[in-house]
């Protein structure tokens, strides 16, 4: 697929934001760059993304999906339940094979750490939440 400008915008969106990202967050980042841009035209492009693997989809249970840059190391989410916004947690439960029920085989897990971003927290929030500080 050509590179257009609206696609490039879609792309510099994900890039800047470091998070998993809506396709109305996605629209409210790529329209700085592209004024007049539709949400039906931010749909097209994460799917075209997506298919390319450039972007895969972050599932939510009871939510809808995120997408975010694909090839990221293996990482987990925080939901923030005041903005909707998603983060990325770079950490993981070294005891998590402990978990699992004897005889069963883990392939692979998901953790999804539900509260209030430190925007929201603080109240703060400019309708873009900050991403949690790296430990």
């Amino acid at each position: 697929m050509r590179r257009t400008r609206q696609r490039q915008a879609v792309r510099n969106a994900f890039v800047q934001a470091e998070r998993p990202l809506s396709p109305a967050e996605c629209l409210d980042l790529a329209a700085h760059d592209v004024p007049g841009l539709g949400i039906a035209t931010v749909y097209r492009h994460i799917k075209q993304l997506a298919d390319d693997g450039w972007l895969v989809t972050v599932a939510l249970p009871g939510a809808a999906n995120r997408y975010e840059i694909a090839g990221l190391e293996h990482h987990h989410h925080f939901h923030c339940s005041e903005c909707d916004g998603v983060f990325d947690v770079n950490a993981c439960p070294r005891e998590i094979q402990d978990m699992v029920p004897r005889g069963f085989q883990l392939e692979s897990h998901e953790i999804i750490l539900y509260g209030r971003c430190p925007s929201c927290r603080l109240g703060t929030s400019a309708g873009r939440p900050e991403p949690p500080k790296k430990r």
